[in-house]
């Protein structure tokens, strides 16, 4: 269990680092103290209750107009009440730790066009597309109703992002992420690491 922190003293602080799958999240914590960052949580977020609704606009792909708009609201109405739920599960386990969460590293891929869920389903490769965003998007909107600062992290590039945000080098990063890992032990797969990545970049855009 991690120590309190006297509440008499400034809070130590904490941010999340998110990576997002079709239903679920890889999460980790990352906290400073005295210039010295620690894993406080290594988790993974469920983001759904049924197993259709990973993929909400393939379980509506067969049905008629009315009903599949009807299931896919149903299956992101239910992502965002889940993650918003998650989240603020995190962010009181790491208040209790005497951290002070304000920020959230996300990592993100390109935007889709707005499409309307009739344009989604009738192309069999939007409904992937709509899929990966979907998730991302619900911990997005989280992050922001937790009043957290969100830190979007582009995935396909975050290396090259966190050198240009924070003004280190790729194998500086790449150290202290194995260190973190180290500390902590597996599992700690890209997963992990793309997360914790997004961890520092947001405690460094803070």
């Amino acid at each position: 269990m991690k120590r309190k922190v006297d509440s008499r003293t400034t809070a130590p602080e904490a941010a999340l680092g998110l990576k997002a799958h079709s239903g679920w999240a890889a999460l980790v914590v990352l906290g400073r103290r005295d210039d010295q960052l620690e894993v406080l949580e290594r988790s993974r977020l469920e983001l759904v209750e049924e197993e259709w609704a990973k993929q909400p606009y393939h379980a509506a792909e067969e049905l008629k107009p009315d009903e599949a708009r009807k299931v896919v609201k149903r299956g992101i109405d239910a992502a965002k009440r889940i993650a918003l739920r998650e989240v603020g599960n995190v962010l009181q386990r790491i208040r209790e730790y005497g951290f002070a969460v304000r920020s959230c590293g996300l990592l993100v891929g390109s935007p889709m066009p707005d499409w309307s869920v009739d344009e989604i389903l009738a192309v069999h490769f939007r409904m992937h597309q709509a899929e990966g965003v979907l998730f991302r998007d619900v911990l997005a909107q989280a992050a922001e109703a937790c009043a957290l600062k969100l830190v979007a992290v582009p995935e396909k590039s975050s290396l090259e992002h966190a050198e240009a945000t924070l003004a280190r080098n790729a194998g500086s990063l790449s150290q202290q992420i194995a260190m973190l890992g180290k500390s902590v032990g597996a599992p700690w797969g890209k997963d992990q690491k793309d997360a914790a990545l997004a961890a520092i970049i947001a405690l460094g855009a803070d």
